[in-house]
């Protein structure tokens, strides 16, 4: 027996059928503007309408406005859209030499640190990779670097 069947949720029931689901359509979208991200899923799946490969990104907003919100990037993978796609990867640190490798990198791409831009035109809600934060020692050294050269001598 799994570990999710021996768990007794028998005691909730009654309440259970007591309760009303309430229907929820007033979460609002994130605004437009630029937010700093730590990638929190990707996976490669396909598009619904075309059947195409695409990347599904989900985006974990760091803050400090919106901080916790989650944002969504779809790339859908085709002969027109590999620059795109070649472009984020880059963006994200992960450098191929062929797509077809990409499965057995996704888990690179796992908490990484983007500036991501958000537009909003029409229906339509778009989001940008615009650079990758560096995190750790390299961007910690640079900051101590940075102020010992503002010390004065």
């Amino acid at each position: 027996m799994s570990k999710q069947n021996a768990i007794d949720l028998t005691q909730f029931d009654d309440g259970f059928r007591a309760e009303q689901a309430e229907e929820r359509t007033d979460f609002e979208s994130v605004p437009d503007g630029k937010y700093q991200v730590t990638v929190e899923k990707v996976e490669l799946t396909e598009a619904q309408s075309t059947g195409n490969p695409m990347l599904r990104w989900t985006l974990r907003i760091l803050g400090p406005k919106s901080a916790n919100r989650l944002m969504w990037r779809n790339s859908v993978i085709t002969a027109n859209t590999l620059k795109f796609v070649k472009t984020d990867l880059h963006t994200c640190g992960l450098e191929l030499e062929k797509l077809s490798d990409l499965p057995k990198h996704l888990s690179r791409l796992l908490d990484v640190k983007l500036e991501i831009t958000k537009r909003t035109k029409g229906d339509n809600e778009n989001v940008y990779f615009n650079r990758r934060i560096e995190t750790g020692r390299a961007a910690g050294n640079f900051r101590q670097e940075a102020g010992d050269a503002l010390v004065p001598f």
